[in-house]
């Protein structure tokens, strides 16, 4: 009899323990819930967005480039200045959802030669853009190096450069008086690239004095800060706060050159934007505004590279997914969309019609991002 009741615990035990490893595999972790396993749904748009795109200038066409514009290779600046090209441009970016063009603007102390070019270029467009079909805004692009400083010397360590700093601007101000030049609630659009390296004693005071001395002008500023792609909010606020009224992040659709970057694109670029922009409104009420690309060709510098590529195979649905990412997280106030770029040709990040392509990028930007 106990040999009975011994096999019957035993049969008892062995049913519990298979019951109980089931519940713990039925109940353990599972791909599906992955909290990037998600899908980007498509948002309506129930009013404009305001979408910017950076204007590129460059020599020439880099031979591994192999998409054609459909206005033809041309140099920039110098072909852009002398062959109708910026007309072209004008005609084809208004007409397919881009608000402003996003011109660099380099030191005339530090980068004359870049000065002269981009310069060149921004009078040019307003000089063509009689019509008013397009707006312009500049994105002072600040060199730390040109400058010569950096955390050990900041730009207070030398009087001569303070000086110069505020030259720049007061150079770059002259054009802010046109009357296509973009604003926000009325107040001047002025991007700062690298501004997260403008290594200043009192990042505060010297913000404070670029603001009052525009004022003086009769500009009021709604200027953009930078900080680079995949790095956290947190690194750089101390040059944010109390300084810029909005940031943007470089593109993280360009350039994606790891694989879990590139297949989880859209949710990764959805995950660190929601945190950016909730970390930057909450810590110093700045607004936070998506930049997104195109298309992205490691190839054409880098011919042997493995890196993942970003290519127009899809038929634009990358594209459209990461359009819904930036409408996702756009500032709910301005509703401001950065796209990089215009004409980058020399990384295939642009909008720009091609003859393979053709309007395809711009239709897509007019949908997305226009009711």
């Amino acid at each position: 009899m106990k040999k009975y009741i011994n096999k019957f615990c035993f049969a008892i035990l062995a049913l519990f323990l298979v019951t109980v490893g089931c519940k713990k595999e039925a109940h353990g972790p599972k791909s599906d819930d992955y909290f990037l396993n998600y899908d980007i749904p498509e948002v309506p748009v129930t009013a404009d967005y305001e979408v910017g795109a950076f204007y590129y200038t460059w020599g020439t066409f880099n031979p591994g480039i192999t998409e054609v514009p459909t206005i033809g290779q041309y140099k920039a600046p110098a072909g852009v200045l002398d062959a109708g090209i910026m007309a072209k441009q004008i005609d084809m970016a208004s007409q397919g959802g881009v608000d402003y063009f996003l011109f660099q603007a380099r030191s005339w102390n530090k980068e004359n030669g870049g000065f002269k070019e981009d310069s060149a270029i921004v009078h040019h467009f307003i000089e063509t853009n009689t019509e008013g079909k397009l707006r312009f805004a500049l994105n002072f692009k600040f060199n730390p190096g040109a400058y010569g400083i950096n955390t050990n010397t900041p730009l207070e360590n030398d009087e001569t450069k303070v000086t110069q700093f505020f030259d720049d601007l007061d150079r770059w101000a002259t054009v802010f008086s046109d009357a296509n030049y973009e604003k926000v609630d009325g107040k001047i659009l002025l991007y700062m690239t690298n501004s997260n390296q403008l290594f200043s004693t009192d990042n505060k005071a010297l913000f404070k004095k670029i603001r009052q001395r525009m004022s003086d002008k009769g500009f009021d500023l709604y200027i953009v800060g930078y900080q680079e792609r995949w790095s956290p909010p947190a690194r750089y606020l101390f040059r944010f706060e109390g300084c810029v009224d909005a940031v943007y992040e470089q593109s993280y659709s360009s350039q994606p050159n790891n694989w879990d970057r590139q297949y989880l694109l859209p949710q990764l670029m959805d995950q660190n934007w929601k945190y950016s922009k909730k970390y930057f409104a909450d810590n110093a009420n700045i607004d936070f505004i998506p930049n997104i690309t195109p298309a992205y060709n490691w190839l054409i510098s880098q011919p042997n590279t493995t890196n993942p590529e970003y290519p127009r195979t899809d038929n634009g649905a990358l594209y459209k997914t990461l359009s819904n990412v930036a409408k996702m997280n756009a500032s709910e106030k301005t509703r401001l969309i950065l796209i990089d770029s215009w004409n980058n040709w020399a990384e295939d990040m642009q909008l720009e019609p091609a003859e393979s392509y053709g309007n395809q990028y711009l239709d897509i930007t007019k949908q997305e991002f226009k009711k």
